[in-house]
């Protein structure tokens, strides 16, 4: 990934007003329902001379989730699914990022939901790289993982007449990131 281009070794971080960190899940077993968390947080650092020591850390503030309904919001804050005012935020800390392939990444860690922490692994699809018009360098990373939303404490449901749930168990988690590259100015000013 670093032949034809910029050096991506170093410090980045999540640009939440152009990253997204989102989910969707079955809603009476016939419709998609999407949501995302508007306040994100992360930091990336790339060291390709010892990958061993390139992690990646994320941030979700659970007040922040949005799925365009505020009842819907206000349900998934609550003691039933991620009790936003006991368990605050959501939090990703890798332990392993592999280049498995041209742009292919697999990052290995540790997810918390709630007070349950569980490895993960997700494949991510690095989307490229470039300059901003304000001179920034900006790397892209997607991708999706499906959890088992029970595996961290989210369990409540309604059971419908047919013999489904009111909401899926199975609950796709998607990611689209852009990071910027901090700069010797900016790492000097922190």
């Amino acid at each position: 990934m670093t032949d034809n281009g910029p050096d991506l070794s170093g410090d980045w971080d999540l640009d939440p007003g152009h990253s997204r960190i989102g989910f969707s899940a079955k809603h009476a077993m016939v419709a998609n329902v999407r949501g995302a968390f508007n306040d994100v947080t992360g930091t990336l650092h790339v060291d390709f001379d010892e990958p061993s020591k390139s992690y990646a850390e994320i941030a979700l503030k659970v007040a922040s989730i949005d799925s365009r309904n505020a009842q819907r919001d206000e349900h998934l804050r609550s003691a039933d699914f991620f009790d936003a005012e006991k368990w605050p935020e959501i939090t990703f800390r890798s332990t392993r990022i592999e280049e498995v392939g041209e742009n292919a990444l697999v990052v290995s860690g540790d997810l918390t939901i709630r007070d349950v922490t569980k490895p993960i692994t997700i494949p991510i699809e690095f989307t490229g790289v470039e300059t901003d018009a304000f001179g920034a360098l900006r790397a892209g990373f997607e991708g999706t993982r499906r959890i088992d939303r029970r595996e961290y404490g989210l369990e409540w449901n309604m059971a419908l007449d047919s013999g489904g749930w009111l909401v899926s168990e199975k609950i796709t988690l998607e990611f689209e990131l852009s990071a910027i590259k901090r700069t010797d100015d900016a790492s000097k000013a922190a």
